[in-house]
């Protein structure tokens, strides 16, 4: 069985996207749990499934896969039945694209706007490039539904890879009051009525482990 070794649910955003591409796609995996900066030992188990010492890393079998879109990549490939990628050509270039974006840009929303599900919800004053972003976020969840959304309530119909990639901003949406206007609210609601969503975050609110430099105020 393949093996999914992921951090804190609590704050990590990285580790919540190839979760959610298997957990909402019924694809069976064991989940591995390492608290992320605590001590030595947890370093040292991370190290041991993936040398670049970070999380979410896909074991399966002989095969180690790192880094979040990498394991998305790997999942449709073995899993071509799950559709993780839109089957005709144009919409999953599409779908490839806006999740590169997702996977390389976004640094001011992603510093100002940390994942933390246990902090209290509420505003905080965004800076002009943080407020692009979550301008550009919304500019691509509204275009997709305008473009896709006859075929079902996620970006391309059914939840897929371009999903997962984007499913932390919902979060991060939600938790820093962010309003969320137009047809980007088609995506954002149907997002937080998902099953496999509401799963990461329930457990990621029982979570206890508390990791002062992400508890930002």
């Amino acid at each position: 069985m393949l093996k999914l070794v992921i951090g804190n649910k609590n704050y990590s955003s990285w580790s919540m996207r190839p979760w959610l591409a298997l957990r909402a796609n019924d694809i069976p995996f064991e989940e591995v749990f390492i608290p992320l900066y605590t001590d030595q030992a947890d370093k040292d188990r991370i190290l041991a499934v993936s040398r670049g010492g970070k999380v979410p890393a896909l074991v399966d079998g002989d095969v180690t896969v790192w880094d979040s879109l990498s394991i998305i990549e790997y999942l449709a490939e073995k899993f071509p039945q799950a559709k993780l990628w839109p089957e005709d050509r144009v919409r999953r270039a599409h779908a490839r694209s806006i999740s590169a974006e997702m996977h390389s840009g976004f640094m001011p929303l992603r510093n100002e706007c940390g994942m933390n599900l246990h902090r209290p919800i509420g505003a905080v004053a965004l800076s002009d490039d943080a407020r692009a972003n979550v301008a550009r976020v919304q500019e691509i969840w509204a275009d997709c539904f305008n473009r896709y959304g006859s075929d079902g309530p996620f970006l391309f119909g059914a939840l897929g890879g371009a999903d997962a990639m984007f499913a932390p901003v919902v979060h991060r949406f939600l938790t820093y009051a962010i309003e969320v206007k137009g047809d980007a609210r088609h995506y954002f609601e149907a997002m937080q009525a998902n099953a496999a969503f509401r799963q990461w975050t329930r457990e990621g609110l029982a979570e206890t482990i508390r990791i002062a430099r992400f508890e930002t105020v």
